[in-house]
């Protein structure tokens, strides 16, 4: 089964706000989305990152845009999701699944571009976006007007899948191929619904732990950032449970790859050639 990560969007940020008793400098983070080649679901995506859609669509709503001029992220127009399925020899209609790790605009902001694909996410978490309605959402990070409007026909929940038991040396969770290859993993604190993906099949078993910290470094340093990053944590007293068993997976050899950390890993998509 072939992994690649591709960089949809470069956002800076301070580095004492993504890490503990970091400094005044810019962080320049990387918005990752993931493409698995599975052998039996085909190519799957893990979310779809930054996209038009999000940041420069005239239909865009008052709070959307001024979210965007925010944050400011700078779209990278070559690893965009469908340049990149093209540089694969895809169209948006040979991806039959997409696995929404949560529903912050950076991993869904794409989704619309996908009219044929089942969905896999958190029904409990997509049950409260429901309940909560358009204002109370934007609290917690969710543009609802970014996802397709059929998202619920087309959700595949965690709930309906096979629960995996946790191992000593692994994180349990749900399969959700139903073959032992992807297993979502509960990831409590950045955000409501938040899970990650094992892939405990690969010589080095990885684990994409999405947004539980922006740095590699805020997690194997134990450099968890406080205020103000906090307040914009689903649940900032889980962020250091969930953290320390991540700790414990690279503890017993297991690989850490996260949404935004600037670093370029084994798995990111390397620039084609000129």
């Amino acid at each position: 089964m072939k992994i690649v990560f591709a960089n949809s969007a470069w956002v800076s940020a301070a580095e004492r706000l993504i890490l503990r008793g970091g400094g005044w400098q810019s962080v320049r983070l990387r918005v990752r989305y993931g493409l698995i080649f599975h052998p039996a679901a085909g190519p799957v995506l893990i979310d779809t990152g930054y996209t038009p859609e999000a940041l420069s669509d005239d239909r865009r709503g008052r709070m959307l845009r001024l979210y965007g001029a925010l944050l400011k992220p700078q779209l990278n127009a070559e690893e965009q999701v469908l340049p990149v399925l093209r540089r694969f020899g895809l169209s948006p209609d040979d991806i039959r699944t997409i696995i929404v790790t949560h529903f912050h605009a950076d991993h869904v902001s794409g989704l619309s571009l996908f009219r044929n694909t089942r969905f896999i996410a958190s029904d409990a978490a997509w049950a409260r976006v429901k309940a909560r309605g358009p204002r109370k959402n934007l609290r917690h990070g969710v543009f609802t007007e970014l996802l397709p409007a059929d998202f619920e026909a087309r959700l595949e929940g965690l709930s309906s899948k096979q629960w995996v038991e946790a191992r000593e040396d692994v994180p349990g969770g749900a399969d959700l191929f139903g073959d032992g290859s992807v297993i979502g993993v509960d990831l409590p604190g950045h955000a409501d619904g938040q899970f990650g993906l094992l892939f405990a099949g690969l010589d080095r078993p990885l684990l994409y732990a999405v947004d539980v910290q922006w740095l590699l470094t805020a997690l194997t340093e134990n450099r968890t950032p406080g205020f103000p990053a906090t307040l914009i944590a689903e649940d900032a007293a889980a962020i250091e449970p969930t953290s320390a068993m991540l700790r414990r997976f690279l503890a017993t050899g297991g690989e850490v790859m996260l949404c935004h950390d600037p670093a370029p890993t084994s798995y990111d998509l390397a620039p084609e050639a000129a």
